[in-house]
């Protein structure tokens, strides 16, 4: 029973880590890819987006993102969302020192409680990208290089 449940629990866990490509996006919604002009198309392909560009065309080319804000500006609806990534950071603690509560940052730590010794390694989130949109087109955007 207990191997069943850990191949379940391999299953679920592993597809979710995978990194996703604009093919493999595509290939989900196909008729969202079809309902874009050849340019935006090629763009997604490419994992490209340019302004003008629909929501749509920018979550088949990037993804989801980690973070959506809204606002207005002129009147007119606004939205940015940000693509996160994570870095890994080797801190120090006191000799001997009780390390208890959640660790890490955002949704990047992990839960625990314990003695440490000498340095830890904590996973720092970092914006990597950003999309702006302006009435449901992306009107700019910026990318870490």
């Amino acid at each position: 029973m207990k191997k069943i449940l850990a191949v379940i629990l391999v299953g679920l866990v592993f597809p979710s880590c995978a990194p996703s490509s604009p093919q493999a996006r595509i290939a989900k919604s196909p008729e969202q890819f079809a309902a874009l002009g050849k340019k935006e198309q090629s763009l997604v392909e490419q994992g490209q987006i340019s302004r003008g560009m629909p929501p749509e065309a920018v979550l088949l080319a990037w993804g989801p993102p980690d973070q959506r804000f809204e606002g207005s500006r002129d009147s007119k609806p606004t939205g940015r969302w940000d693509y996160l990534g994570s870095r890994a950071v080797q801190s120090t603690n006191h000799f001997g020192a009780f390390r208890s509560g959640f660790r890490g940052y955002g949704r990047f730590g992990y839960p625990g409680a314990g003695f440490g010794v000498g340095p830890d390694i904590v996973f720092i989130p970092y914006r990597r990208a950003s999309v702006w949109f302006v009435n449901q087109r992306v009107d700019s955007w910026e990318r870490l290089r």
